[in-house]
């Protein structure tokens, strides 16, 4: 007869609340959707990225990460970086493109999938300073902000916003499988000595966002997802033609 009881599973309560909190931002997102409430889903959905980035942060200050944390973490983000700006950009703005509008969707919301398996399953094993593909939360963002600026600021219209965001849709969803690199911003370190500038700075930014958050938070999504093909194809490029011009010029002062 065997005696031996089931193994216990413990969990660590404090960043498992920071990531119930980010899945029920997305749920709500989703929620808010089916109200048609597009400004709110998108608002919840930055939320719910304040909290992804919180919890991992307190699992390893608080020394409690753990595998269990690792798979509610990416459940959790895929219904609030996958799921819930997937139907946001499809009720939002493709949802009279019929198949193409949600094929397009399944394909970002794929992509995210397979984006947060490739970083579990690569997690320990490559540099922290750079990320594979672009980040699910920073996908899922610039998703929200979009949607965010173009009710508040730029006003597509019916006509225009379908192609935009189908355009952006598979874009997106490409730049998240793809073997582009993007900085992590994991080598700052916040706790060590910084010049006085630098300070000055980042409360320069935090002011301009806090003024003009429907601005700033579009600008700053797309030029994070932009940095990436960035470092990849321009800039190496822009250096080469440089380089050739350099090379150019010193072979006629040799003339």
């Amino acid at each position: 007869m065997n005696n031996k009881s089931p193994k216990k599973i413990g969990v660590f309560i404090l960043p498992s609340l920071f990531t119930s909190a980010n899945l029920f931002c997305g749920f709500y997102s989703i929620i808010s959707v089916m109200k048609s409430d597009y400004t709110t889903a998108a608002i919840t959905i930055l939320l719910a990225m304040l909290f992804d980035a919180f919890d991992g942060k307190i699992a390893r200050l608080t020394n409690s990460a753990s595998r269990f944390g690792v798979e509610y973490d990416s459940l959790a983000d895929l219904v609030s970086f996958g799921v819930a700006p997937g139907l946001l950009i499809y009720t939002w703005a493709l949802n009279g493109y019929g198949k193409l509008g949600w094929l397009a969707v399944f394909l970002f919301v794929v992509c995210g999938a397979m984006r947060l398996a490739r970083f579990n399953t690569q997690a320990g094993n490559v540099e922290s300073k750079h990320f594979t593909g672009l980040p699910i939360p920073a996908a899922a963002g610039l998703i929200a902000s979009t949607v965010i600026f173009d009710n508040h600021i730029l006003g597509m219209g019916k006509e225009v916003r379908p192609i935009v965001i189908l355009v952006v849709t598979y874009i997106v969803a490409y730049l998240m499988v793809s073997n582009i690199q993007y900085r992590s911003f994991k080598d700052i370190h916040l706790r060590e000595r910084k010049p006085l500038s630098t300070l000055i700075a980042v409360i320069m930014i935090l002011i301009i966002v806090v003024a003009e958050p429907h601005i700033m938070l579009f600008g700053l999504f797309s030029l994070y997802a932009f940095s990436g093909p960035a470092e990849r194809f321009l800039i190496p490029a822009i250096k080469g033609i440089s380089k050739k011009l350099h090379l150019g010029k010193t072979d006629v002062t040799q003339d």
